[in-house]
């Protein structure tokens, strides 16, 4: 093509391009680097969804067989009405920028595609940084104060509707050329509609920034609505039900972009949570929904095409069950959930409402959700504590409003899960720091209201470099995990340690020791959501056997009574018994001798293993998980008995999600306690077999670990308990060591001193 002809071609595209102003036309450029950027500049505009016109790449193709330095002013003219931003670099590497002639136009949940084009006279090689106060992530840390004022404004929420994001991906690198010339791709998403305007900051690292704020520019965006998806989801049964919904594009970004989310739907999370008459706002295109509801349910994925033109859509989905411990009697529940205090919440001072956290219970399947005011949110969570149900719960899902004893001087001891309430203020206190600075007090006087009381996060203090179960190493007890528990178990004043948010070994290694000791403290699970599982609520579980209405005041009562076992909710162990005596039950035999040990049990894996999963040890989340389990090979796992912390029979399931029957016959010399596993995935409370009337005395080992234990603990937590409470901490601290030594000795002498 004549070269008249070629510019005529390009000044047509030019006079057809969208609010074109010009660019000035950047001179003293060689062709040959500048054809070759350009060309993986086209490879990524075809990979971020946004190619150029035919007619466009024919206009650089020809552009590029031009002799000489020929191709760069036709190559500026093809691609400057795509430019967004102009980038100029000085030799100093000074950055200014100026607005560049592309049409200002977003979409509303989507993602736009412009260039930036960069005049690099510096020749440098830094990245290129661009920062907008629109686009900030929201993270604001919590006061903790009483009478807080809101952590974020409604301004704030407001101005923050934009994401950015410059593409670095191949065959563009991060970093800028050095050439004297080149373009680059950033993508910019609005959560909203309408006309929006938006601040950019351009920078190549600390101190380029030009004089007289010329680094900066501002935009005036018109963002095109998306078209809202109504949602019409339904259990197996047909029954309406909040559900997991996470939808990606075809490059697996995320929607509603997480960052620019409000409140019911979080910026921590990929899922969103919607039921029936709800809708989702997308743009048009293909997009891949994703649905569940908990890990009692098995996720689906289904392609949904968003129409042009702004008319409503309807998506119907209908959730699929592998397992219904429901209808078996057994209830779900996650007793340790906040609502605020977390850095993830946008004002973590104030919290979300029930109403979020209700939809978070109800999308995961969840009967029983308690929401725990805690140190930095105290001040307005316990706002909605009553003492009572929370009237918002239905006949199948329960919110209950109590306390963690987090963020209060006691805290170092372990942090405290106080499930409920009649009252949430320790007598004669106004203020957190008025609370005792050890663990008993405050448990003694839960329990005297009829509170159900225990540590939470249990593992941590008491890390211990073993996978044994149990083992005699001594942790540090310098942690808020179940650490003063060792302590307060023996004056009665605990119901349970929490297990599935910390290391299995770290947790189960104390509680076993304590039952060989006699002691029957129970295990409930927990997520300890968002502050240490983010993803979603109902992680860690507890299974209660609850027969008939749900009721908040039974689930507690099965908690503390061990009626229950703990799961990631990817192996269930129902119904076990032991001689026919229920789970956190009691059996009582003349002499010893052998006893049937049965249960309906259940695990469901993927057929195909995840390696990088199941290669994770259990010190890295997530710490319990079914996968973990996987028998190498196999779509098996191992079900074991235990009889004093120790496994005495093993069988193989294989995790294909039926329910089977479980039955092994295991000999009983001595008072006992016996449950079953699958680790590190489920786990049952005990049922304790005494033998002769004879109390458990099961370990030596144990008896004396204890024991040093107490000394650990008090060397770690006695600096920081206050003078004033210190001759009664050292009192309780005391009677616990009378206490272990007596067990030792009952030990000691039922072995013949072995």
């Amino acid at each position: 093509m004549p070269g008249t002809v070629l510019l005529a071609f390009i000044a047509c595209l030019r006079l057809c391009a969208p609010g074109d102003e010009g660019l000035p036309v950047v001179g003293g450029v060689e062709a040959q680097p500048l054809v070759a950027q350009v060309r993986r500049l086209e490879e990524a505009l075809d990979f971020v969804g946004r190619p150029l016109s035919a007619a466009e790449a024919n206009a650089l193709r020809l552009a590029s067989e031009r002799p000489g330095d020929e191709p760069v002013a036709a190559i500026q003219s093809v691609l400057d009405p795509h430019v967004l931003f102009s980038v100029h670099v000085n030799p100093e590497s000074r950055v200014k920028v100026a607005r560049g002639p592309a049409r200002a136009e977003l979409v509303q949940g989507g993602w736009r595609a412009f260039l930036i084009k960069v005049e690099n006279r510096a020749g440098i090689t830094a990245p290129l940084e661009i920062a907008s106060p629109n686009a900030r992530a929201p993270h604001v840390p919590s006061t903790g104060a009483p009478d807080p004022k809101a952590s974020v404004s409604d301004a704030d929420v407001r101005d923050r509707f934009l994401d950015v994001a410059p593409f670095f991906g191949p065959p563009l690198a991060r970093a800028l050329s050095g050439l004297e010339l080149e373009y680059r791709i950033v993508e910019l998403h609005s959560r909203d509609a309408g006309k929006r305007e938006a601040k950019f900051e351009f920078s190549v690292g600390h101190g380029t920034q030009d004089l007289g704020f010329r680094g900066e520019t501002s935009v005036l965006f018109y963002c095109v609505p998306s078209v809202p998806v109504e949602i019409e989801v339904m259990d197996e049964d047909g029954a309406p039900v909040m559900a997991s919904f996470t939808i990606r594009d075809s490059r697996g970004r995320v929607y509603p972009p997480p960052t620019k989310r409000t409140a019911p739907d979080l910026f921590f999370q990929r899922q969103v949570y919607r039921e029936t008459g709800e809708t989702v706002s997308l743009p048009s295109g293909t997009y891949e929904f994703e649905f569940t509801r908990g890990p009692e349910y098995v996720s689906q994925r289904r392609r949904v095409s968003v129409p042009d033109g702004g008319a409503a859509a309807k998506e119907t989905f209908r959730l699929r069950r592998w397992i219904d411990p429901n209808a078996s009697g057994w209830v779900s529940g996650d007793h340790h959930v906040h609502a605020g205090g977390c850095a993830h919440y946008e004002s973590p001072t104030a919290g979300v409402s029930p109403e979020v956290m209700l939809r978070h219970v109800r999308g995961e399947a969840l009967n029983v959700g308690c929401v725990l005011s805690w140190g930095p949110c105290w001040y307005v969570q316990k706002g909605y504590f009553d003492g009572k149900v929370h009237p918002l719960s239905t006949e199948r899902h329960i919110l209950r409003y109590d306390v963690e004893v987090s963020g209060f001087p006691s805290d170092h001891c372990g942090h405290l899960c106080l499930l409920r309430l009649k009252e949430d203020d320790y007598p004669g206190t106004a203020r957190i720091e008025d609370w005792p600075s050890y663990d008993l007090p405050i448990l003694q006087w839960a329990k005297a209201q009829g509170a159900v009381v225990g540590f939470s996060h249990s593992g941590f203090g008491l890390a211990v470099d073993s996978d044994r179960l149990p083992n005699t190493l001594m942790p540090a007890f310098d942690g808020i995990g179940a650490n003063e528990y060792i302590v307060d178990v023996t004056h009665g004043a605990v119901d349970f340690i929490s297990a599935v948010d910390t290391p299995p070994v770290w947790e189960l290694n104390i509680w076993y020791h304590t039952l060989n000791c006699g002691y029957r403290t129970r295990i409930s699970g927990e997520t300890d959501y968002p502050c240490i599982y983010g993803e979603r609520v109902g992680i860690g579980r507890v299974y209660c056997r609850l027969e008939g209405v749900l009721d908040f005041d039974r689930f507690c009562d099965a908690i503390r009574d061990g009626r229950s076992y703990v799961s990631d909710g990817k192996s269930h162990l129902m119904d076990f018994a032991v001689a026919g005596i229920a789970v956190g039950g009691d059996l009582a035999l003349d002499a010893p001798g052998s006893v049937e040990v049965t249960a309906r049990v259940a695990a469901r894996l993927e057929e195909a293993a995840d390696p990088a999963l199941a290669a994770r040890p259990t010190t890295e989340r997530p710490f319990w998980d079914l996968e973990k389990a996987r028998i190498p090979g196999t779509r098996k796992v191992p079900l074991e008995v235990i009889v004093n912390g120790e496994a005495v029979a093993r069988a193989e399931i294989e995790a294909d999600g039926a329910v089977r029957d479980a039955r092994f016959t295991v000999p009983i010399a001595d008072s006992s306690w016996v449950a079953l596993r699958v680790f590190p995935s489920s786990h049952t409370n005990p049922v304790f077999v005494a033998v002769g009337g004879r109390p458990i005395r099961a370990s030596v080992a144990s008896a004396d670990w204890c024991r040093r234990a107490v000394d650990r603990c008090w060397s770690s937590k006695s600096p920081r308990i206050r003078a004033e409470e210190r001759d009664a901490a050292q009192a309780a601290y005391d009677a616990a060591r009378a206490a272990y030594a007596r067990i030792l000795a009952e030990c000691e002498s039922r072995r013949g001193g072995g």
